[in-house]
């Protein structure tokens, strides 16, 4: 039997990218568009400012740095990385590759501190790239190179910064981690989305709506949500956790949209379903055994 605290943390990790899963509805429905970057420091900054005030933690002087590094590789690069995907891919391809985050994690694990993953764990990841490619329908679509390098480097980045997140322990609570990683981050967003995207123009209800959605659920509660799993969970169960971003937003397309699910959509979504929780039974099993 499993541990029910292993249980608990799986579940509230699991919740962050359930959540991120909503984003794409709540951005092509309540957001003004072509402003994808002010998007994301709207999401960050304020849930950063929050978690700040509420924590009143300062990182130790010698933490400085590895906190910049984190909230660039966790927040700001991703963000812009993600965004620069988004535009010039069509979506399945752009999650596709971010589908192999637990693949670029085991071989971060394997080339730093040696260790060889499972076969079984391989193998349960490629699964989860199969059942995605499945799932978004990634066949004869358009390959933009640019594109492709954003979309494949994001990937690296927020593997990487799962990584660090772990081996790099911080002396500050979970909301207080969260909350710098999030300011920091938005910073770093801010003169990006200043310099190449138009002001927003007056804002509807639905968009106030929308940008408060993305804020207080997305960034402030997914995150704090997230950073917690990091800190409790292996790197490569919280990367794998990240797949239920896409099934999550498949899901409330279908339900919300009217959009198609069925066939080999569907197969896909129970490989990605099977990639997932194997991925989290070998974890804990791996966990006992330590």
């Amino acid at each position: 039997m499993f541990k029910p605290s292993a249980l608990r943390d799986t579940f509230l990790t699991a919740l962050a990218p359930v959540i991120w899963g909503s984003t794409y509805l709540v951005t092509s429905e309540c957001l003004p568009p072509g402003r994808p970057l002010s998007a994301a420091v709207i999401r960050v900054l304020p849930a950063g400012l929050i978690l700040l005030l509420w924590s009143r933690r300062l990182p130790k002087a010698g933490e400085w740095l590895r906190l910049l590094i984190l909230a660039l590789l966790n927040i700001g690069a991703f963000q812009a990385l993600l965004f620069i995907a988004a535009y010039r891919l069509p979506g399945g391809i752009a999650a596709l590759l971010g589908a192999c985050q637990p693949l670029v994690l085991m071989f971060l694990v394997w080339l730093v501190e040696r260790r060889a993953p499972a076969v079984g764990v391989i193998s349960l990841a490629l699964a989860g790239v199969a059942g995605m490619a499945l799932l978004l329908d990634v066949g004869h679509r358009h390959w933009d190179m640019p594109g492709l390098a954003a979309a494949a480097s994001g990937a690296v980045v927020m593997a990487s910064g799962i990584y660090l997140t772990r081996r790099w322990r911080s002396s500050l609570p979970v909301l207080a981690l969260t909350g710098w990683q999030l300011f920091l981050g938005g910073l770093m967003l801010c003169p990006v989305a200043l310099l190449t995207e138009p002001s927003l123009p007056a804002l509807s209800g639905e968009n106030i709506a929308g940008y408060f959605y993305l804020s207080s659920f997305g960034a402030l509660l997914a995150y704090a949500l997230w950073f917690r799993g990091v800190g409790r969970l292996s790197p490569v169960s919280v990367c794998a956790l990240s797949l239920l971003s896409p099934v999550c937003a498949v899901i409330l397309g279908w339900w919300w949209l009217g959009q198609s699910l069925q066939g080999w959509r569907f197969v896909g979504m129970l490989m990605v379903l099977f990639s997932v929780v194997g991925v989290q039974v070998a974890g804990m099993r791996a966990a006992r055994k330590e």
